[in-house]
């Protein structure tokens, strides 16, 4: 082959790698399909139209990813199966995202996985780094229930699709008809013949949610009064003389923490057994699921039910409880729990 020969031979090869990469590459047409969307701290944000690369860096927010159909969507996490079992064994493809810790995540990681579109809290980390390198982030970040309600419908708006804007209506009428139906339920339910409840989100050391909170909202929807309403904010600190002083009738304990006692690596806090709520054995584990249900995730909806028959059991069937749960997963995750899987889920502990 002549030299002639040999170049023509080389510039064809050449032209061929660079047409194969530029094929390769997103089309410009590609990465103008955008539109604006509002986060929860009312940024506007530039998202693909239809987002296919998701990393979800708050725990609370996979569930809501899941529920909505996009769990297939997420190849960045921060949740593990240790942490949160019931969501992987509910949603097993989010088995397949890479874990990363919240906080500390690196924006070239993020963009080396090919993600368009990220959630986080600014509670565990902060938009505007990840903004800097160029990524579409949406602050998800709420406190109540209308929070709650408003991070569902802009997930849905975010994902661009009619099954998840189907699904976050839904969820909205159901939620709205429950917390009516408990409502009337409790109509006649005088002030002083509601319970006081104390919610702790931890033994040791002990911490409790008070007052602004989504924990005091449930409590209260569901006929409660929070004994620690006087504190303000989650996971506050609190003493054993100040329960003592409190004087709960229940004490519930959040989801996927051990009762004092029921665990032989547990501490049992100082004065435990001198509490009312313990010496009458109205001390219960919160039930558990995708997420904690006594926190930010979608399954609120159930906690409001089990708490009310919990705090009023002569006013509400405890065999309801298990019909609202399966049609709950059957609907959102379209999974089919067994009742040994809610038995297991309603006293806090995970799949076997």
């Amino acid at each position: 082959m002549n030299r002639r020969s040999v170049l023509s031979e080389v510039l064809r090869l050449v032209l061929s790698v660079a047409t194969v990469a530029v094929m390769a590459m997103p089309s410009a047409h590609a990465e103008t399909e955008r539109r604006t969307v509002h986060d929860m701290t009312g940024a506007a944000v530039a998202v693909p139209v239809a987002p296919k690369r998701i990393a979800d860096l708050w725990f609370a927010h996979n569930e809501v990813l899941a529920m909505l159909g996009a769990a297939d969507r997420i190849v960045v996490t921060v949740d593990r199966p240790q942490q949160q079992p019931w969501l992987f064994y509910l949603v097993p493809e989010l088995a397949k995202a890479r874990h990363v810790s919240p906080g500390g995540v690196d924006p070239e990681s993020l963009l080396a996985d090919r993600v368009d579109l990220a959630f986080v809290s600014s509670g565990l980390t902060q938009a505007s780094g990840l903004r800097q390198a160029g990524l579409s982030v949406l602050d998800m970040t709420f406190q109540d229930v209308g929070g709650l309600l408003r991070s569902l419908t802009l997930t849905a708006d975010a994902l661009n699709d009619p099954i998840a804007r189907e699904r976050a209506a839904r969820y909205h009428r159901e939620l709205d008809a429950e917390l009516a139906r408990i409502g009337k339920i409790l109509g006649n339910v005088s002030e002083d013949r509601k319970p006081r409840v104390l919610h702790l989100a931890s033994i040791a050391p002990l911490q409790v949610d008070g007052g602004h909170t989504i924990v005091d909202q449930w409590i209260h929807s569901a006929g409660g009064r929070n004994a620690a309403a006087g504190v303000s904010g989650v996971k506050r600190p609190v003493t054993a003389e100040q329960i003592a002083a409190w004087d709960p009738d229940i004490i519930i304990v959040q989801g996927g923490v051990a009762l004092p006692g029921h665990d032989a690596n547990g501490d049992v806090p100082t004065g435990w057994d001198s509490f009312r709520a313990v010496k009458s054995g109205h001390v219960v584990a919160n039930p558990v699921g995708m997420f904690p249900w006594d926190r930010y995730g979608t399954e609120f909806l159930l906690q409001v039910r089990w708490t009310a028959g919990v705090l009023h059991p002569d006013l509400f069937a405890s065999s309801d409880m298990k019909d609202a749960m399966k049609r709950f997963y059957h609907d959102y995750v379209s999974r089919d729990l067994s009742d040994a899987d809610l038995d297991r889920m309603l006293s806090g502990r995970g799949p076997v």
